[in-house]
């Protein structure tokens, strides 16, 4: 079992070595996302700068950028932050212009946000960008690379997620 809370449970790593090497790449990872402002489109750019919107407002934005409306309480789940903390940061984009509210037709009490169609190209491309990394590592893998490599993503961020 995991030591999720500091008890001193030992996790068993099966290949010690293995993992080590994975995790000196993590500072990486961590610096690609901290990166994420200074690659953002000009517009983009100059909306975030403005409006003093963070990292957590760029984390509700990509949730949104593949199309779908998501309701505030999908977005506080997957974010991991209180529905308070969700409502603010989707009021803030809104005022900015950047997403949408609405009220769910089935269901009035719930809100549905949504990227705002004239920002919608701008989000794509800039998610299209910051996934040109991920895409050239998938294109050197072999087809069973890749399923193994997208399997443990997965299974890591669910760990992370505490799923």
């Amino acid at each position: 079992m995991a030591d999720r809370g500091g008890t001193g449970d030992e996790t068993h790593v099966p290949d010690r070595a293995l993992v080590e090497g994975a995790l000196r790449f993590v500072p990486l990872i961590e610096a690609y996302y901290r990166r994420a402002h200074s690659e953002m489109p000009e517009e983009l750019h100059r909306l975030f700068t403005e409006n003093r919107l963070t990292a957590r407002h760029g984390a509700v934005l990509a949730q949104l950028s593949h199309g779908q409306e998501l309701g505030v309480g999908e977005l506080s789940s997957r974010l991991e932050v209180g529905l308070s903390t969700v409502s603010e940061l989707v009021g803030d984009l809104s005022r900015v212009g950047l997403v949408e509210r609405r009220s769910d037709p089935a269901n009035r009490r719930r809100v549905l946000v949504s990227l705002a169609p004239e920002h919608r190209d701008l989000m794509r491309a800039f998610m299209a960008r910051r996934a040109r990394p991920l895409l050239r590592t998938f294109e050197r893998l072999s087809p069973s690379q890749r399923e193994g490599f997208a399997a443990g993503l997965e299974a890591w961020a669910r760990e992370l997620h505490g799923d």
